[in-house]
């Protein structure tokens, strides 16, 4: 540490050292903050007193540890009842805060399942992301989606099972598309009966909890009885459904034999990254594989590194009961003590030595390498065009965050401004923002884009007045031309914002995507050839704020599709509302109605219906 960092690294020993003297000799988890109060850290410890206390020995620390104890001005303390419970719980704030210097799983998305719905005579069989909260039984997880996609897909062919809503399914009388092309079995209209509907879902269960053979068995039997029979059309449909089963397992990247359900990881470092690759097995099938990289590795020995990634990585998705594994970790006995209750039993982690097991972690490990030379490569190409991007722009320095703007509405109707965000490592979904245009007039796109800018940095701002957080842009690109780069800049220098670049991207001549001209702010423009991966760059930028703009804008839009009139009634809810569509059969009824008529209404008492009939008739 420098000389002038000392008093810093002092003061940081002192917070820690006071912090100690009301430590408990107990297990728990412990949070390290910053001046503002913003997580730097978050650890775990058998005793927590023992384990702060090396903090206090700053010297003996390893000069990234030394950086963040000169920047602790605050700890939060929290005990738990176990080890294993504190190493859950630091897995649950590492994901909430953050932190700078804990090894970080960057990976926003959740991974996708198969759901098979059990509240509903006919279940639904359904791709489902997030919180497991619907009665099931849920399938995965599945490396991507369009693995669980094609799943889905071949499974509706193998067991005819539906797909569509409850509303959609109650709707019907006659059947869907999906009947005709024999991917759904029209329980909807009585096709088949709910036992035998409830036997092909107790077929599905079985072929994705492992007994896929047995069910291809069953099958086989049941075509050579119909062929024999002589019932052509039964076995023909007998024989598409063994195809579908044949196409699921044969679609199998990797050989799972003598595995049931499992996850296989294995790890690369190169250059300075780390990169880790997983396999996923369920039900004796290989159900993708993902390669991950993690953040804040340095210094860290990569078993403390994937130690930490499982911890993550399991936070959200339950652990298999078999975990297989390329090195062995410090705390190997503590994650399976912990992974115990998310897997339903005993977790085994082991670092195969032989046979078929040891083959599959040579497997992974050779896509871990693979992945991370093509990590580095793209990685390298990247940063030479965000040079030559900050070249072209006349940027002082490369752009560590890029902030991309439009706005997207039908003739002003249900306008949504979108911001997207790109660093140095892609798209940060996480950190993508909707505004609801609640002020500018309607068609005004100048006077759209000058909200939306209004109220990002009139926030960040606020929120951030040092730009310590790093949520400041270092560099604004506008979906637009010269009206809308005025708007933008006129917009920050109210703010008495000068020091952020600024640039607008419009369509060439005929709006030939290819020929984009780049509005600056002192009203130059620019071009790049046809061929420049800067270009490229700039175009998968800016089409992707399109995207999202319109995303939103389609949700928007769909929800006020569905909304009733009866919403914006105080006092009405979802029964209620029910209930009048229901006896009066539609919203413009209701408003017709007298209020005697509202009163006959089952469910609404005199006082509902005289504010029904008030708010349709203000005057009496």
């Amino acid at each position: 540490m420098r000389g002038s960092d000392q008093p810093d690294l002092q003061a940081g020993a002192e917070i820690i050292r006071d912090t100690m003297r009301t430590l408990p000799n107990r297990p728990g988890v412990y949070r390290m903050q910053d001046a503002r109060g913003d997580v730097l850290y978050v650890g775990k410890a058998r005793v927590l007193r023992n384990r702060v206390a090396n903090y206090v020995q700053w010297e003996r620390l390893p000069s990234r540890l030394q950086r963040m104890v000169s920047q602790t001005r605050s700890m939060t303390i929290v005990t738990t009842n176990s080890e294993a419970e504190a190493l859950l719980l630091e897995a649950q704030l590492i994901k909430r805060f953050r932190p700078p210097y804990n090894v970080l799983l960057r990976d926003d998305k959740s991974f996708p399942f198969i759901l098979l719905r059990a509240d509903h005579a006919f279940p639904r069989i359904m791709k489902h992301r997030g919180a497991r909260k619907a009665r099931g039984n849920y399938y995965g997880p599945f490396a991507s989606a369009g693995s669980v996609n094609t799943t889905i897909n071949a499974l509706q062919k193998l067991f005819l099972l539906r797909s569509c809503t409850d509303s959609f399914f109650a709707r019907r009388d006659r059947p869907c598309l999906l009947y005709q092309i024999k991917r759904c079995s029209a329980p909807c209209v009585g096709r088949i009966e709910e036992a035998d509907y409830a036997e092909l879902v107790q077929e599905a269960k079985d072929f994705l909890g492992g007994k896929s053979s047995a069910v291809q068995r069953k099958i086989e039997v049941q075509m050579a009885e119909a062929a024999e029979a002589l019932d052509f059309e039964r076995a023909a449909m007998l024989r598409d459904r063994l195809r579908a089963a044949t196409f699921i397992q044969g679609s199998q990247a990797i050989n799972a034999e003598g595995l049931d359900n499992a996850d296989i990881f294995a790890m690369a470092g190169k250059g300075g990254q780390i990169g880790v690759q997983a396999f996923f097995i369920r039900g004796g099938q290989n159900w993708g594989h993902r390669a991950f990289f993690p953040t804040h590795t340095e210094g860290l020995s990569e078993e403390d590194v994937l130690q930490s990634f499982l911890t993550q990585f399991y936070e959200e998705v339950p652990p298999a009961r078999c975990i297989l594994i390329d090195r062995e970790l410090p705390e190997a006995e503590l994650l399976a003590e912990a992974f115990r209750e998310g897997a339903g039993g005993k977790v085994e982690i082991s670092v195969p030595q032989r046979g078929a097991r040891r083959r599959l972690i040579a497997q992974a490990t050779r896509n871990a390498i693979e992945a991370l030379d093509r990590r580095l490569a793209e990685r390298g190409t990247q940063a030479k065009t965000l040079r030559e991007l900050a070249e072209f722009l006349e940027l002082a320095e490369v752009p560590q965050r890029i902030e991309i703007y439009d706005n997207s509405h039908i003739q002003g109707a249900k306008a949504v401004g979108a911001m997207v965000v790109a660093g140095a490592e892609g798209f940060l979904k996480n950190q993508y923002r909707k505004f609801n245009i609640r002020t500018a007039q309607t068609n005004d796109d100048f006077g759209m884009m000058r909200e939306v800018m209004a109220r990002r940095f009139a926030r960040v701002m606020e929120e951030d007045p040092e730009r310590e957080s790093g949520t400041w842009p270092d560099l604004v690109l506008i979906d637009g031309g010269k009206g809308q780069m005025t708007a933008v800049r006129e917009t920050v220098e109210e703010l008495g914002i000068e020091d952020i670049a600024l640039i607008a991207v419009s369509k060439g001549p005929d709006r030939n995507a290819g020929r984009e001209i780049f509005h600056f702010p002192d009203g130059r423009e620019k071009t790049l050839p046809l061929n420049s991966p800067v270009l490229f760059l700039l175009q998968r930028l800016r089409d992707e704020a399109h995207r999202f703009a319109i995303g939103a804008h389609r949700a928007k839009r769909s929800r006020a599709i569905t909304a009733s009139p009866l919403d914006e009634i105080p006092g009405i809810g979802p029964a209620r509302k029910r209930a009048l569509l229901l006896h009066f059969g539609t919203a413009g009824k209701v408003r017709a109605a007298s209020l005697e008529d509202l009163q006959r209404a089952p469910g609404v008492s005199k006082a509902v219906a005289q504010t029904i009939y008030d708010f349709y008739h203000p005057n009496g």
